[in-house]
């Protein structure tokens, strides 16, 4: 819905999606109607291109949901396109219909004339499984923006040749594997410039802290010195203690220190006893033996 209400104050008169719109063929059926809502709510024209998650077969929910008449859906691991006459702008794309797809941008070139050429695709700028795009193929394409899907971190905005291209990442992250600030692309394209910003979304993050217990007597001293202030409040956190610490870390009275802190905390021990195991070599124990 964040999406939507900004597509819609902004004006938006396109709105592309890059694919992973859902984590696989199965999804429930309160996230279907939530979906058709806010995208129903778009006033904008919205085009998706399906990807190695959400790929499409006659099972994925592209197949049997009553999408708005607003969005359209590229099908097909072919390049076509929808040509949008009174905004002046083609969009190009396509869609995934296996978990693995063969190179699309290769050889493509993006029609020459006055329109505005915009495309949405999945694929990787690395690797040969998910839609290999190389920085040549950008850059021979003769589109004017290129929005791309599969990486879950914003890329920056980038340059090859005359095509701006950007990896916008997921909208929220879900998990320690999805850390960092999310957000969506937004910005004005006109035939051979693109002027594009990203836009934070996300309400929380995800953050891994390391703390180095080398020295330290006291564990729960040390972590409330370290969290004194209240910046990541809102944020789900995981703590690892890594480093030489023979004390004892009491994981319930550190959580209910910090429940404050944090939205959500959880802890990791990795460290290592001040004691060197080669001290027990002469003992007449079942350890000094092993």
């Amino acid at each position: 819905w964040q999406i939507a209400n900004i597509a819609n104050e902004k004006k938006a008169d396109v709105v592309l999606m890059s694919g992973d719109l859902f984590d696989s063929n199965i999804s429930y059926y309160e996230t279907q109607e939530a979906l058709l809502s806010a995208l129903g709510s778009i006033s904008a024209e919205i085009f998706i291109s399906p990807g190695n998650h959400d790929y499409f077969c006659p099972k994925s929910p592209y197949s049997f949901l009553k999408f708005p008449k607003n969005v359209h859906i590229f099908k097909s691991p072919i390049i076509t396109s929808y040509e949008l006459p009174q905004i002046g702008c083609r969009v190009y794309g396509a869609g995934f219909n296996a978990p693995r797809c063969m190179s699309l941008l290769t050889d493509f070139s993006a029609m020459k004339d006055d329109m505005v050429n915009l495309m949405t695709i999945h694929g990787e700028l690395s690797g040969d499984m998910y839609n290999h795009i190389s920085e040549e193929d950008i850059s021979s394409s003769n589109l004017d923006y290129l929005a791309l899907g599969h990486t879950h971190t914003f890329s920056g905005i980038k340059t090859a040749g005359k095509t701006r291209y950007a990896y916008p990442g997921c909208p929220e992250g879900r998990g320690f594997d999805e850390m960092g600030e999310k957000g969506i692309i937004f910005g004005e394209v006109s035939k051979g410039w693109a002027d594009m910003e990203f836009i934070p979304l996300s309400g929380r993050q995800y953050r891994i802290f390391e703390m180095d217990l080398t020295g330290e007597t006291d564990a729960t001293l040390a972590v409330m010195q370290k969290f004194s202030g209240d910046e990541y409040k809102n944020d789900i956190v995981r703590i690892v203690f890594n480093g030489i610490f023979s004390g004892r870390l009491d994981f319930k009275t550190l959580g209910d220190i910090l429940s404050e802190k944090f939205f959500h905390v959880t802890f990791k021990d990795r460290t290592r006893l001040g004691k060197d195991i080669w001290d027990s070599l002469n003992d007449d124990t079942l350890t000094g033996l092993f």
